[in-house]
């Protein structure tokens, strides 16, 4: 299986547009909103945070994407005759996305600190990294339902709207305080929304709140569910 792993996040380093999507684009993005009009620090710091969190989100879903591909393919089948059970393959594409998503999140920070001069302690650049690594998790597994249950083509509309979709709603690209009342409560229930909780919690010097990693929880039960219900319905076309 570990060799499995080392192929497949060889491949998804390799594509061009996983490069230019799910890293160069979070990170351009990152330091045009936030070098637009007033110099705010405190703005550039949570904008960071959102921004890392919207490239480990398109990351991890572009996971579900590569699963498609390969179904298409034939390659699923073919990994049928290897000595790996359907388990590894699944558990091991579900690893590639834990990979992937740590260049995403560590070219953003790295802009903020490098280019835009944010300034945090050793270990809350550490914190910061490890919680958006850890909170992408459930995006993985969404991925992955879309890749199991969904055909190439429709897979890669739906992750591209759940990227989008999310990333907005949740406050990514813009500061919750900016919505109505009626979407800041609905923001509050969206994964996106308490990923970017616990990294700008912990580059305020803060702990994660429980409301946060409750929500966030709670999605990783139903994200989970979801991979798992998608996999055993297409397991015999896999």
């Amino acid at each position: 299986m570990w060799d499995y792993l080392r192929l497949e996040v060889r491949r998804t380093l390799r594509d061009t547009g996983f490069v230019i999507g799910g890293i160069a684009m979070p990170v351009l993005m990152y330091l045009l909103f936030t070098n637009i009009g007033d110099d705010d620090g405190s703005w550039r710091t949570a904008s960071m945070v959102g921004m890392a969190a919207y490239g480990a989100v398109g990351s991890a879903l572009n996971t579900g994407g590569g699963v498609a591909e390969d179904r298409s393919l034939g390659w699923l089948r073919q990994l049928r005759a290897t000595p790996m059970t359907s388990r590894q393959v699944v558990i091991g594409r579900a690893l590639t996305g834990a990979v992937t998503v740590l260049p995403a999140i560590c070219a953003v920070l790295l802009a903020g600190g490098l280019v835009n001069g944010v300034r945090l302690a050793a270990w809350q650049w550490a914190a910061t990294a490890l919680l958006l690594w850890l909170a992408s998790i459930p995006f993985t597994l969404l991925g992955l339902g879309n890749g199991y249950g969904l055909t190439a083509q429709t897979t890669g509309v739906v992750n591209m709207v759940c990227n989008l979709g999310l990333a907005v709603l949740g406050g990514l690209w813009f500061p919750v305080a900016l919505f109505p009342h009626w979407l800041r409560a609905v923001s509050a229930y969206t994964p996106t929304n308490r990923v970017s909780q616990l990294g700008v919690a912990v580059a305020g010097g803060h702990a994660p709140t429980a409301g946060a990693v409750a929500v966030l929880t709670v999605w990783l039960l139903a994200f989970g569910s979801y991979a798992v219900l998608a996999y055993r319905r297409n397991a015999g076309s896999i």
